[in-house]
């Protein structure tokens, strides 16, 4: 759709009906944007921004620096003054030679600034080039900070960014050619697509920000994701536990039982046919149980990490075991649930308990000494926030932990559709990826504030020991063959980080793959797809940096070799086992009950 001209070369009559029409949409819109914001939820200040003594810490480091080392901050700022000046004047000087084009443009590429107006147009390159100038100075200026502690430092280096992310000009209309060009030939139905995109957003929220990034509309869960058949058979207040239907006249004799992380669904690993984990391996001969977690809501403020290890971890055990006939199984922890997983097996070592024949860990973090890109959400002040919103609502939203990680990669998973969907008027992809990453789950109160304090925080477990449910639990008592499977640019349980933690397991048969890409498409990644490759090394002695270049890599998905790895633990070929072969009463088809429940901060 585009302006229509008359032959004066004005907008048409019919045109400018059709902006009328839109702009009237605009009072409707206002009114429920005000009722969402009046209505909003609200949550800990803490939780939004660090405290001013950061920011008070920053600046008396920068005058400090100013009177010890002047001539180098003077430097610095002639440097910017020099460039932002220069600027000016090639700009001037550019249209001052009577053509309405842009001075030479020696800034770096930016996908965000992928329209060519922001390299011909005079008033946007302008823009563009003075922010990226600022931006370099800010980053030079937070560098130049020296004293301060190296956490401290991190934290303000990481809160910098996020102003630079948030003051680029592609964020607001006025100076994003894209958003004013699709105003115009739209009559101006984008933006008011983009404000119901907006208000849309936030009801679903309760009054908090948090951009959708899938149409939430194309997709049903098992209808055309979370389709792999199979029964719900057993339900307590924590789990349903999925059996998965055989396709294969044989299976292993060993059931496989795998443990996803409560901060998310378990259909990350059962997406579409094409890409499911779980139907990859029911094809290959396994009988595969599937732990589904509740969704919590206030009244589980009181579970703790005790109760996932003794309702959840062990519970499931018990019920494959009883299902199966065998005394034996195979597991798999992913995420939080792997960390999880080895505190379980620390404490059935010392109950005696052998019913874990092998375990899996899929991006698993058991040592959390180097924090990585989290730290500046592990200090005092912003656990003191989430402490205090655990306490006030007995859960920790859903949503803290969402934009928490969305602000880790901000431009990609805030600014960027934000700005598609706010300003083009976009509707969100159909991305059966994003809309799982949009489909979150609380955490218990009690729960979270274990983990955030004992395990993330002082790094208990790893650090001489997690005490739990009685007992003094430690990494060198997770003695079972283990494989451990690490993704290389995961910047939620860096690969470094999973490798230190198998490193001190106390097991004498270790296996440690690292796959190319992230956190989900690492782990995500079917031999059909012909993409990521992995590494490999016996060696586990070496440190991260040895093990890596002595690594050997292999095209292709990891899942083969893993299979490989775990048919050998497996058992023999028995007759393939079905759902209620047992002769207890089916609960529900899969997916189950608790998967559907949506997260209500």
């Amino acid at each position: 759709m585009t302006t229509d001209m008359d032959e004066n070369g004005q907008p048409s009559a019919a045109s400018v009906t059709r902006l009328t029409q839109n702009l009237s949409k605009v009072d409707e819109l206002r009114q429920r944007l005000t009722h969402v914001l009046t209505h909003r939820s609200t949550h800990q200040a803490a939780l939004d921004a660090p405290n001013q003594e950061l920011f008070a810490k920053a600046a008396q480091s920068y005058m400090q620096e100013a009177m010890t080392n002047p001539a180098k901050l003077i430097e610095h700022q002639l440097e910017f003054w020099t460039k932002s000046v220069t600027h000016f004047v090639e700009a001037q000087h550019a249209l001052a030679s009577g053509k309405l084009e842009a001075p030479a443009d020696r800034t770096p590429t930016d996908r965000r600034f992928a329209n060519p107006m922001w390299e011909k147009h005079p008033y946007f390159n302008f823009l563009k080039q003075q922010y990226l100038l600022n931006a370099e100075a800010l980053e030079q200026a937070v560098e130049d900070v020296d004293d301060m502690e190296p956490r401290e430092k991190q934290r303000l280096q990481y809160f910098s960014r996020q102003i630079i992310d948030m003051m680029s000009p592609t964020n607001f209309l006025a100076t994003n050619p894209d958003a004013l060009q699709r105003a115009v030939d739209t009559d101006g139905e984008s933006l008011i697509k983009g404000l119901e995109n907006l208000i849309s957003d936030l009801e679903a929220n309760n009054g908090e920000m948090i951009v959708r990034l899938a149409d939430e509309s194309a997709f049903e869960l098992g209808g055309n994701i979370a389709t792999t058949p199979g029964k719900v058979v057993f339900r307590n207040r924590l789990f349903e536990l999925i059996q998965y239907s055989p396709t294969t006249e044989e299976v292993h004799a060993t059931p496989l039982l795998v443990f996803p992380p409560w901060i998310n669904k378990y259909y990350i690993l059962d997406l579409k046919e094409q890409n499911s984990f779980v139907k990859w391996i029911v094809d290959q001969g396994y009988t595969l149980f599937m732990v589904s977690w509740i969704n919590p809501d206030s009244t589980y403020r009181d579970v703790g990490m005790g109760d996932y290890v003794e309702d959840g971890y062990l519970a499931a055990f018990r019920e494959v075991k009883e299902i199966t006939g065998e005394k034996k199984l195979n597991a798999i922890g992913y995420c939080i649930a792997g960390t999880t997983l080895a505190l379980t097996l620390s404490l059935m070592k010392q109950q005696g308990d052998k019913t874990v024949k092998s375990a899996t860990f899929f991006t698993a973090l058991t040592d959390f000494s180097d924090q990585g890109e989290f730290q500046p959400f592990l200090t005092e002040d912003f656990i003191d926030g989430i402490e205090a919103e655990t306490e006030n609502k007995g859960i920790l939203p859903s949503i803290v932990m969402a934009r928490t990680f969305s602000f880790l990669r901000s431009n990609d998973l805030v600014y960027g559709p934000a700005i598609k969907s706010y300003m083009l008027g976009d509707t969100p992809p159909a991305f059966d990826l994003l809309y799982w990453n949009g489909d979150g789950a609380n955490l218990p109160a009690k729960m979270a504030m274990e983990y955030l304090r004992g395990l993330c925080q002082r790094n208990e477990l790893a650090d001489g020991g997690f005490d739990l449910l009685g007992h003094h639990l430690v990494l060198d008592e997770v003695d079972v063959p283990l494989c451990a499977v690490a993704c290389e640019t995961d910047h939620i349980a860096p690969w470094k980080d999973s490798y230190r933690g198998v490193q001190q397991m106390g097991s004498k048969d270790k296996t440690f793959i690292m796959t190319q890409s992230g956190h989900i498409a690492g782990i995500v990644n079917p031999p059909s797809k012909g993409k990521y490759g992995h590494y490999t090394n016996d060696d586990l002695g070496l440190d991260h940096e040895a093990w890596r270049e002595g690594a050997e890599f292999t095209e292709g998905s990891w899942w083969p070799r893993w299979e490989k790895w775990l048919a050998k633990r497996s058992g023999k070929m028995i007759p393939a086992r079905k759902p209620g072969d047992d002769g207890r009463k089916i609960i529900s088809d899969a997916p189950g009950g608790y998967v559907a429940v949506k997260a209500r901060g």
